[in-house]
């Protein structure tokens, strides 16, 4: 067999991939080619004589595992590659744990339980202990069972634990322990194993069988672990078991990448590497092979803001290329559309295929503009990691109570949320006002207003509630007679209480799923805001047609055509793309207002940043919003931290940087009397063009009208009056566009108007306040 394999690694990559014996680590900067030196240290391993059967990978996805052993068999062959111990930590040891069950008291073909199986058992023991399922939510209590195990808390641990006992007593939640113990005996009892039980009892057989820790250390003489940064405690002391007695152990990983200590990863387990193992070789890959100078340099200024961190200088010898691209938009909802006519243009200027595109945001909710816009510039986009927005159960829900307002007949709709919230209308219940609706040719909504006429065999209790869901209903019928699409949406999330419903799970998914539910109200804000201003139709049937059309445009595009990447910044983690799109970078957004308390907090957002920025190769855009949408309502944004810390010089601002507004240090403003009410001298911008003409000598007639709009400061139409074709002005949402031509008088006067990133629109000036700026 050739090395010839060792002809295209750089010299760092080359040094890390012949180093044999002993612990070392490689830290890998991004983009710097560190699966390539895995996949060829395992080759070399195997050409040196070493046999595939003692060597143990361990990778973080199933998909890298693939990869790499598809990459060593293109070196050793397909059958050698085969013996290969590869896989993730759970997939390897459930492999062992197979072998050797038996000794923990489980059968060999012992049922693995996902979450929903283990969350089921869960809510079947709560009930069963007669415990309030409100103080003790199953997906919760799961969360925290599964905290224990990972952090090496068994049973017994957590019983001769005061504080952890403690810390339970003051959550309201005394019995966790004896739900744990239970869940244990339960799983055991069927002979199953959740996904936390492959490390827990993996670590209880390599303590309990020193025969058996022998045999795998014995048998694992060369070790190495991707991602070393992202393992979690458990995984560390099993890493440490099997590495002991050779300490051939190799770990490869990127302090400035670890961003997932929500999920029990602990960075000090990387930090602390070479103090675990004194004569460890370190290793540096700092070429970065993926991204521009500009990306690189700029990715690490914000880094390097960062205290705990290993020392490493990553750097290219790529072109410098485009700067890194800055962008303010004036709503969120421009945002979107900036977005959008971005990614429109550089398709159309460089002949590009839609999936060098990428889009990264912080939250899922934030998808929600940016899949509006770009379906409406018909850009295919697929959302990954993730269901697209109006797909999700929490929407669906939301919208299933609103198509009820607009037809009641929609049994689709009624089935979905007669019971969402819980509300005792159960299965059995629901079969038996469709047979009564088929018996009497009428749809259910119109059995159930009739529910106590009718002979249908339900107990007075149920009957009553059916009917109060019905009046409910018709309650909401007839709001929205009177209210805006908004204003009727935002009603029914409070008084169906779906926002509470979920607070009550307390888990990261439904803090998200709410987040998922503002985010539908501020898309239905903006909705219509758009509409008026346009002078069309702003009913809750227009919006919900048009949701329709997002739905079944989401069907259309499910084939293998290229297609915009929308994600998560922690879905992104391992990918790379041409033109990456970091969007929301807004204090208390990103940073997350949830991760500021402390300097580890904050530091991982700051890690998270830069994972996100260092997937761009070629070209990157930042963008910010001055206001977004909170529950429907305007909020002023601030710019995100993340922006200052990059050096100025890698920076290309697209709208002029925002000035911080000067303050006065010496005194307090608030001593200062208010002006009276009612009384305010301010230049109008009327009025400047009326002093120009003055100074030109020019003759000025003012009219009762016009001398009534200059009195009136607060008129919304005061900067509508000065709109002529040619102006450029300024809106809230859209940005600075140019007046192509005007039609209508009063208040049905439109301008027609190119902006820039949305294109032609027309508004009625009696509700676009524009602002003329030239």
């Amino acid at each position: 067999m050739s090395n010839s394999y060792l002809d295209s690694l750089n010299e760092a990559q080359k040094r890390a991939v012949l180093q044999k014996d002993g612990p070392m680590i490689i830290i890998a900067g991004a983009g710097s080619g560190k699966t390539r030196v895995l996949t060829y240290r395992i080759a070399h391993l195997m050409q040196q004589g070493v046999d595939a059967f003692n060597i143990l990978s361990l990778t973080f996805t199933n998909k890298a595992a693939k990869e790499m052993k598809e990459r060593i068999a293109k070196v050793v062959g397909v059958s050698e590659a085969k013996n290969l111990w590869m896989g993730t930590f759970h997939a390897v040891f459930a492999r062992i744990l197979r072998t050797e069950a038996d000794k923990l008291g489980f059968p060999t073909n012992f049922t693995i339980y996902d979450t929903q199986d283990s969350v089921r058992l869960l809510t079947a023991i709560i009930k069963e202990m007669d415990l309030d399922k409100e103080q003790y939510k199953p997906k919760q209590v799961y969360s925290r069972i599964s905290s224990f195990k990972n952090n090496l808390i068994t049973v017994r641990a957590y019983f001769n634990n005061p504080e952890l006992q403690e810390a339970d007593l003051m959550a309201s939640r005394p019995k966790i322990g004896e739900i744990y113990r239970e869940y244990v005996n339960r799983c055991f009892k069927s002979g199953a194993m959740d996904f936390d039980d492959l490390l827990l009892r993996t670590n209880e057989l390599l303590a309990r069988f020193p025969d058996v820790l022998a045999k795998y250390q014995d048998r694992f003489r060369y070790i190495m672990v991707d991602e070393y940064q992202d393992t979690n405690h458990s995984q560390y002391i099993i890493i440490r078991a099997l590495a002991d007695r050779f300490q051939n152990i190799c770990v490869v990983g990127d302090d400035s990448q670890s961003i997932y200590s929500f999920r029990g990863a602990n960075i000090q387990n990387i930090l602390n590497f070479q103090k675990d193992y004194p004569e460890v070789k370190t290793f540096k890959l700092e070429q970065n092979y993926r991204s521009t100078k500009n990306i690189v340099n700029a990715a690490n200024s914000v880094i390097a803001q960062n205290k705990t961190k290993l020392d490493k200088d990553v750097w290219t010898s790529n072109d410098s290329g485009e700067s890194i691209y800055v962008m303010r938009s004036i709503s969120d909802g421009e945002e979107g559309r900036f977005v959008a006519q971005s990614i429109w243009e550089n398709m159309m200027n460089h002949q590009l295929k839609p999936d060098v595109f990428c889009v990264l945001y912080r939250t899922n909710s934030q998808s929600r503009a940016i899949e509006d816009a770009l379906r409406k510039k018909n850009i295919d986009y697929k959302i990954y990691g993730g269901t697209s927005f109006y797909q999700r159960k929490e929407i669906k829900d939301v919208l299933s109570y609103l198509r009820l307002l607009i037809n009641p007949n929609d049994e689709e709709a009624l089935v979905r949320v007669i019971n969402y919230p819980i509300r005792g209308i159960g299965a059995t219940t629901i079969d038996k006002l469709t047979i009564a609706a088929n018996l009497y040719k009428k749809s259910i909504f119109d059995i159930i207003l009739n529910i106590h006429k009718i002979d249908i065999q339900l107990n007075a209790p149920t009957k009553n509630k059916l009917q109060d869901f019905s009046n409910m209903i018709q309650r909401f019928q007839i709001e929205a007679q009177s209210k805006n699409a908004f204003e009727v949406a935002e009603l029914v999330v409070k008084q169906t209480r779906l926002i509470p419903e979920l607070e009550k799970e307390g888990t990261p998914e439904a803090v998200s799923r709410v987040e998922n539910i503002q985010e539908l109200l501020n898309g239905i804000k903006d909705f219509i805001t758009d509409k008026i201003e346009q002078g069309e139709n702003a009913s809750l049937t227009t919006f919900l047609e048009d949701v329709a059309l997002a739905t079944d445009f989401d069907a259309d595009k499910e084939n293998d055509d290229p297609k915009v990447a929308l994600m998560s910044i922690h879905q992104s983690k391992g990918l790379e793309f041409e033109y990456v799109y970091i969007v929301g970078l807004e204090e208390n957004l990103f940073p997350s207002a949830m991760s500021m308390n402390t300097r580890i907090e904050l530091e991982e957002e700051r890690r998270l940043f830069y994972v996100a920025l260092t997937r761009a190769e070629k070209v990157a855009y930042l963008s910010y919003a001055q206001t977004r949408y909170r529950w429907g309502k305007l909020v002023d944004a601030e710019p995100s931290r993340f922006l200052e810390e990059i050096d100025e010089k890698y920076l290309h601002y697209m709208t002029p940087k925002t000035p911080e507004p000067s303050t006065n240090k010496f005194i307090d403003a608030n001593l200062f009397d208010d002006a009276p009410k009612g009384i305010r001298f301010q230049k109008p911008l009327i009025r400047k063009k009326i002093e120009r003409n003055i100074v030109e000598n020019k003759e000025v007639n003012f009219t009762k009208n016009f001398k009534k709009v200059l009195e009136n400061t607060s008129n919304t139409n005061l900067f509508d009056t000065e709109v002529i074709v040619g102006n450029i002005v300024e809106h809230n949402r859209f940005g600075k566009g140019e007046v192509l031509s005007l039609e209508g008088n009063g208040a049905n006067k439109k301008a027609e108007i190119q902006f820039g990133t949305v294109g032609k629109k027309k508004l009625l000036l009696q509700f676009a306040k524009l602002k003329v700026i030239g």
